[in-house]
């Protein structure tokens, strides 16, 4: 098999994956759920999470919520960066078939911020306090999810996002110890 039809076979599997998700959204209860999951994802359950970090861990441990910040930032520039290079039309916008379940915050689909956003803050703040993976987890699974059944990204968007996630915030815990700052 080619390059190009290994391409087509990728956009093809991709479509098919967005597909079958997006038709979840047809049933109101599951649609409005993860309409929920994504408007939480928009931040208010992050912030929640930091929130509960720096209570737990208290006020000297708030310089350590930088790693947050700093791989937020780290993490933004590059989605920004691909979303402007790729210029990607999101599946409702190419697909009549699919339904959009919420409104986009940007024009592009590639990659997912959402996904990206949640897995970097679950790798990170998972190292801080672990015992919050046990809510994070399966947060961010849903946060990904919701992207595809919403209609707002394609598979490779959102696995793409949450690989960009988890090397950006590898990245920094990895670089931690040479800042002189201990997490």
């Amino acid at each position: 098999m080619n390059f190009k039809e290994t391409k087509i076979k990728i956009l093809d599997l991709d479509l098919r994956g967005c597909l079958y998700l997006n038709n979840l959204s047809h049933v109101q209860h599951i649609a409005l759920f993860f309409k929920v999951i994504s408007r939480l994802g928009d931040g208010a359950f992050w912030y929640a999470m930091l929130f509960i970090v720096w209570l737990n861990k208290g006020l000297m441990y708030g310089l350590k919520l930088l790693y947050v910040v700093l791989s937020a930032l780290i993490g933004t520039g590059i989605y920004k960066l691909l979303k402007h290079k790729t210029v990607r039309p999101r599946p409702y916008q190419v697909h009549q078939v699919i339904r959009l379940g919420e409104r986009p915050l940007d024009h592009f689909s590639f990659p997912s911020g959402h996904t990206l956003h949640a897995v970097m803050t679950t790798v990170v703040l998972g190292y801080i306090q672990p015992v919050l993976l046990f809510i994070m987890m399966p947060f961010t699974i849903l946060v990904a999810l919701s992207r595809m059944v919403l209609g707002l990204h394609y598979p490779s968007d959102v696995i793409v996002g949450a690989l960009i996630g988890a090397t950006v915030a590898s990245m920094i815990l990895v670089a931690a110890p040479f800042l002189n700052i201990s997490l």
